[in-house]
């Protein structure tokens, strides 16, 4: 029978659930068991698709093409495992499915409510993973933080999944915070026991506690917060602040939250965790031979969350290459003709970073023309590769009013066009070009060297493409569609012929970078910034 974790967070947001979820699995992957993660988040919005960068970070596409919360990333870059629809659940998609069924008369005429129609459908959605028969234990993160309003009716759900499943079969960890108080010179443990109380209120125990702390808790505190928490004095986890994500699992391994997890769940310790190759690659990432400079080129820089895969697949690439990658994150609406020089000054390397809308396209483009001139190693993603596509229209193929419809629906040449199953859609949530299709690589390119491969598959997000009646115009001034979807025809990579490294993708493909497979793509522009440094 499969084995279910339910991860809850008290006294403040953004502690960290979905690292410490990560790292806990990957524990138990490493002792051999099969694992995975998903996400309930207590919004409304159906899926963070429609949802603003700035209110809530990225927005990860999975391989089925599901728009979902960036913890799912954190998910797949640690367990290296893809993730699917299932994985992420909304209020919205809860609320949605309960109303769809009292349309179609499933309820008999009965009172919809939330207890049992919703908490029923929250069971459902949190057992379906299990009941693939794919995973020995399923470990679930609940968004919000205990005591919102939002969150009641997941935590109601759990209460009686946890009746239902028996228990063995089930286990709470709860995500709390121990402040330290400077001007009393100690850590306080209160916050933490009124999040528990709060959690007793609503009928759970919770089995194991976590507590994010920034100073290590001396052995009587945990006895107070054991004690004061109904909990062993071996299941108060410490979680220290660390100086990267990837050290979370092995001070977790350290702090044995693995074996007290399996002893709860009555799992055996099958085998003693395998993480050579993790450890193979924390040792590169903190000690690396060289340093480079790259420029994140975007308009949401302000919140590092909304390129974090970005940044991630950064840490990944550095660390394949031994070297550090220095992310300098650069507002496109504050570059002009007259500065970017100035903006774009000491950098070894410039992404340009996806997005949607008009504002700080120009800017974008500004400081494509800069690297393509002046022989800078550059990666556009999907965004990012289509203002590479008007930049070349506009100053190689001297199409001074080259665009894209997005940004211009009546330009004289639309070199960026709208995909023709996209004309007719109105509703914008989930009907973009999603999740994951297959590209062929021209055989000679650049990209082909990287891959190793001519056949790839690749996650998009977009609605806009390459118009290809402008193809043989590029193709003939050196600008070459080196990828090309073999069902539709769509360009999905260009590259320059004669620059040491100019790419640019219409996929994302920071979604499939992880620690034990840095993307390629990522890998080989950071060596080719690496090798520019060197010789500047």
């Amino acid at each position: 029978m499969t084995k279910y974790i339910f991860v809850t967070g008290g006294v403040t947001s953004s502690l960290g659930k979905g690292i410490i979820s990560a790292s806990l699995a990957k524990l138990l992957q490493s002792r051999g068991y099969r694992v995975t993660i998903q996400k309930f988040d207590p919004y409304i919005n159906i899926d963070p698709g429609t949802l603003n960068p700035y209110e809530h970070g990225e927005c990860y596409v999975t391989e089925d093409g599901a728009e979902t919360d960036l913890d799912l990333g954190h998910y797949e870059r640690f367990l290296n495992v893809p993730t699917s629809k299932a994985n992420n659940i909304t209020t919205g998609r809860i609320y949605q499915n309960v109303i769809n069924k009292e349309r179609e008369g499933a309820y008999l005429g009965k009172t919809v409510q939330v207890v049992p129609h919703i908490t029923d459908e929250i069971k459902r959605n949190m057992k379906i993973l299990g009941e693939t028969g794919d995973y020995d234990i399923v470990i679930t993160e609940l968004g919000g933080t205990v005591g919102d309003i939002e969150s009641l009716p997941f935590i109601e759900a759990v209460r009686q999944l946890r009746w239902e499943l028996g228990s063995s079969n089930s286990l709470v960890i709860h995500l709390t915070l121990i402040p330290y108080l400077a001007a009393a010179g100690e850590l306080k443990t209160k916050p933490t026991q009124h999040s528990v109380k709060m959690l007793l209120e609503y009928g759970i125990q919770p089995d194991i506690l976590v507590c994010r702390t920034e100073h290590h808790i001396p052995q009587e505190l945990r006895k107070k917060i054991a004690l004061f928490c109904n909990v062993n004095i071996n299941a108060v986890i410490e979680s220290i602040d660390a100086s990267t994500i990837y050290d979370v699992p092995l001070l977790m391994l350290k702090e044995q939250l693995d074996k007290t997890v399996l002893s709860k769940l009555k799992l055996p310790n099958k085998n003693e965790p395998d993480l050579e190759n993790w450890k193979d690659f924390l040792g590169r990432l903190k000690n690396p031979t060289a340093e480079i400079n790259i420029g994140l080129v975007g308009k949401y820089v302000e919140l590092p969350d909304a390129y974090k895969s970005i940044t991630e697949a950064f840490i990944h690439a550095g660390a394949k290459n031994e070297c550090k990658v220095r992310v300098k994150s650069i507002h496109s609406e504050n570059i002009s003709a007259e500065n970017v020089a100035e903006k774009l000054k000491g950098l070894d390397g410039v992404l340009v970073a996806p997005g949607f809308g008009s504002r700080g396209i120009e800017g974008k483009i500004e400081a494509i023309k800069y690297v393509r001139e002046h022989q800078i190693p550059f990666f556009g993603i999907c965004l990012g590769m289509q203002c590479a596509v008007i930049e070349f229209a506009r100053n190689v193929l001297g199409l001074k009013e080259a665009h894209s419809i997005e940004m211009n629906e009546n330009t004289k040449d639309p070199v960026i066009s709208m995909m023709e199953e996209q004309k007719k859609i109105k509703n914008k949530g989930g009907t973009m070009r999603l999740g994951s299709y297959t590209c062929d690589l021209k055989k000679g390119s650049k990209s082909a060297a990287i891959y190793g491969k001519n056949r790839i598959t690749e996650r998009h997000r977009h609605r806009y493409e390459f118009n290809n009646s402008y193809l043989q115009q590029f193709e003939k001034a050196g600008m070459i569609a080196s990828g090309i979807n073999p069902e539709n025809n769509l360009v999905e990579i260009v590259e320059l012929k004669d620059h040491p490294f100019f790419i640019g993708g219409q996929f994302h493909p920071e979604l499939k970078s992880t620690v034990d497979n840095p993307h390629p793509l990522f890998v080989n522009f950071v060596a080719a910034a690496l090798s520019y440094s060197k010789k500047k």
